[in-house]
């Protein structure tokens, strides 16, 4: 019985590297592109650091996208077609997060391929490329020593993730090496050089808030979330201010001060009424990152300072 699964799962493989082609292969063997898009019109473009969003020169056909969407939905154990024209889960190549789209719900066949980072980045490298100012730096390094509870916002492709990942890692570096990771994800994308971990991710049988209340048995000593999209919002919050401080989530948000009106409007998700108060409490810093042509920029740092009923939530930027 196994061995007909393996050979299912290597077949499946070959077709799948047949269908990507070499091109693309290429892309995910290079470890400064991100994401690779293929667009309606067959077209194909290529996220990379130092280059930002670009045309990679090479078109699919129709037919081809919509094969290789066929390939994958196999791969995940589903069926592609009009009643279920959007597949989603992750590649057996790479751990790459993939998203294709079928009509009717798309024009024709295209998909999203984002890749989880290749390269373990550390605050030195955000500083020495421009990304994140020397002072800005310094403030992370202190509120990680202080175990400061950091939410890191942006938008789509931002970079959060990776941003997320380096401060895991100076966590890492810094605290105790016998401090015990649970890091939970919808897909594994943080790299974590920790010794002592554990990563989990989402699956039809148990979504984020049932993973975020089962960390509470697994001895963590930080909790990380990938990214907050829903009700976890609340049982991460009661999580951090209940003993487990020090950890790091992402969301998307415009701005550092928009991070906690979505986080408000998350926690809600849990049929509860909002929670500001337990937000300022709990929420130490916010780092916001956005993404421009050719590069990505941490342009604010704010820590949260307390929260009044008539005033809002009191930031204070930090230079």
């Amino acid at each position: 019985m196994n061995s007909a699964r393996e050979l299912q799962d290597r077949r499946l493989d070959e077709l799948l590297r047949r269908q990507l082609g070499t091109r693309i292969l290429a892309a995910i063997a290079d470890p400064k592109v991100t994401e690779i898009i293929i667009n309606d019109d067959g077209r194909v473009w290529f996220e990379a650091y130092g280059r930002g969003m670009h045309e990679a020169g090479l078109s699919l056909a129709a037919s081809q996208v919509e094969s290789l969407i066929g390939t994958v939905a196999a791969s995940l154990g589903a069926v592609a077609n009009a009643g279920n024209p959007i597949i989603e889960g992750e590649l057996p190549i790479g751990g790459i997060r993939f998203e294709g789209l079928l009509p009717p719900v798309a024009r024709k066949p295209c998909c999203v391929m984002r890749k989880p980072a290749q390269v373990l980045y550390t605050l030195d490298d955000y500083v020495r490329e421009g990304i994140l100012t020397a002072a800005h730096a310094e403030v992370l390094r202190k509120a990680i020593d202080e175990r400061r509870n950091i939410v890191v916002a942006g938008g789509t492709g931002s970079g959060k993730t990776t941003l997320a990942g380096a401060l895991i890692n100076e966590m890492v570096a810094r605290s105790d090496p016998n401090e015990r990771y649970v890091i939970i994800e919808d897909t594994l994308e943080i790299q974590c050089r920790a010794r002592n971990l554990v990563q989990l991710h989402t699956a039809d049988s148990a979504d984020m808030t049932r993973l975020v209340r089962t960390t509470m048995r697994l001895r963590p000593d930080r909790i990380i979330i990938g990214e907050v999209r829903g009700a976890e919002a609340l049982a991460l919050l009661k999580a951090w201010n209940t003993g487990h401080p020090g950890g790091v989530t992402t969301i998307h948000a415009n701005s550092a001060a928009a991070a906690l009106v979505r986080l408000s409007s998350l926690v809600q998700e849990a049929g509860v009424p909002p929670q500001p108060e337990l937000i300022s409490e709990t929420i130490n810093l916010l780092a916001f990152i956005v993404r421009m042509p050719t590069a990505r920029r941490v342009t604010e740092i704010v820590r949260v300072s307390g929260y009044d009923t008539q005033r809002g939530f009191t930031l204070t930027p930090e230079e």
